[in-house]
């Protein structure tokens, strides 16, 4: 078994993907004709996003995303978290942690998205090398 993708339920998809390719400069990749469903390419594992509704249209009912409560973070991995962290404000992100170093060798820094949906922009974790 494998890890395919995470969903995000959104209002709409086109303006989803264009931020995430602005500000996390994600490839775009499959967008469904009729603008309900689109992916991302992240490597093996796809960032989605469909339409609420669609969802609705499915029998769900989707949750809002909540800035303040959120239930779950999207992490991004990059070498530079201060520049990413500059180019997802630049195209719209909300800060909600500016850069900090963790103890457990660690540079991340948090934002949201326009949906309200929490980001983490975070370097690989550095271990300490063994004694």
């Amino acid at each position: 078994m494998i890890f395919r993708y995470t969903i995000l339920y959104v209002d709409d998809v086109a303006a989803s993907i264009d931020f995430f390719t602005r500000a996390f400069s994600l490839e775009k990749g499959f967008v469904h004709e009729g603008g309900d469903y689109g992916e991302l390419a992240t490597g093996h594992t796809k960032l989605a996003f469909s339409s609420t509704s669609l969802m609705r249209q499915l029998g769900k009912d989707p949750a809002r995303p909540s800035r303040r409560q959120p239930c779950f973070e999207i992490a991004l991995e990059t070498d530079d978290v201060a520049g990413a962290l500059r180019r997802a404000l630049a195209a719209g992100a909300v800060l909600e942690k500016d850069v900090q170093e963790m103890p457990w060798g660690q540079t991340l820094a948090y934002v949201s998205d326009p949906n309200g949906y929490l980001i983490e922009i975070c370097s690989p974790v550095q271990l300490p090398s063994p004694g």
